[in-house]
């Protein structure tokens, strides 16, 4: 499949901020893919209305409609797996998912979270760095796995904290970069060279590090 035809589906629970990102990339070209779908479980989110205004194909997958999480994931599947999409992309979507739905996409599900992994799985986690004093933080691009947050980590980007930092502070530093790495790393995906074999994450054939490819914001990130 030629690059250009490249299909991408989005999961969003929210106002769907890196949803945005990923439109501009694809508009841009910098991300040579479209947005295919986005699947929320909240009917009520914004990120819907988001991608309606882009012209971008929405579903609402209700979670409280479904009795338990399998039941859940089986239909999420059943609704991306009738886009046709060839990479899935957590955005925000505040659902913990199960091998139903992770065994499906293995290997073409990617998720961001906002900590250096593996430091801070779960929530909180711009209150927790600065709990422990810590005098970085950041943002994690990494594939999913049946390990909440455990999956291989891609790329990362540090910021600073200082000294009067809020989590809130810290929450607006650390999503400019996801802005900025989130698509990066799908790009790779889409070019054929970022993949996900049994001993780990790899990038142009090479192993990446086991916290992710640390991410120069000043420098071209096309190779490493």
């Amino acid at each position: 499949m030629s690059p250009v035809n490249q299909r991408i589906a989005i999961l969003i629970s929210g106002r769907g901020s890196n949803l945005q990102a990923f439109i501009e990339a694809c508009d841009t070209g910098s991300l040579a893919a479209e947005v295919a779908l986005v699947v929320s479980n909240n009917p009520a989110a914004k990120g819907l209305e988001r991608a309606s205004e882009a012209g971008i194909a929405t579903a609402v997958v209700n979670h409280r409609d479904y009795a338990t999480r399998e039941s859940f994931d089986a239909a999420l599947v059943q609704c991306i797996d009738q886009a046709g999409v060839d990479l899935v992309i957590l955005a925000g979507f505040m659902r913990i998912l199960t091998p139903v739905f992770i065994s499906a996409f293995s290997g073409r599900l990617l998720n961001i979270h906002p900590s250096l992994l593996p430091k801070y799985p779960g929530l909180n986690t711009h209150q927790r760095a600065l709990d422990a004093g810590d005098s970085e933080a950041g943002v994690t691009v990494h594939f999913v796995t049946e390990e909440l947050d455990g999956g291989p980590p891609i790329l990362q980007a540090r910021v600073p904290v200082a000294s009067d930092d809020t989590a809130e502070d810290l929450a607006q530093r650390v999503i400019l970069r996801e802005h900025e790495i989130y698509p990066m790393a799908a790009n790779w995906f889409i070019q054929g060279r970022l993949t996900l074999t049994e001993e780990g994450a790899y990038l142009d054939g090479k192993s990446i590090p086991a916290t992710g490819i640390p991410y120069q914001p000043d420098t071209a990130q096309g190779s490493r």
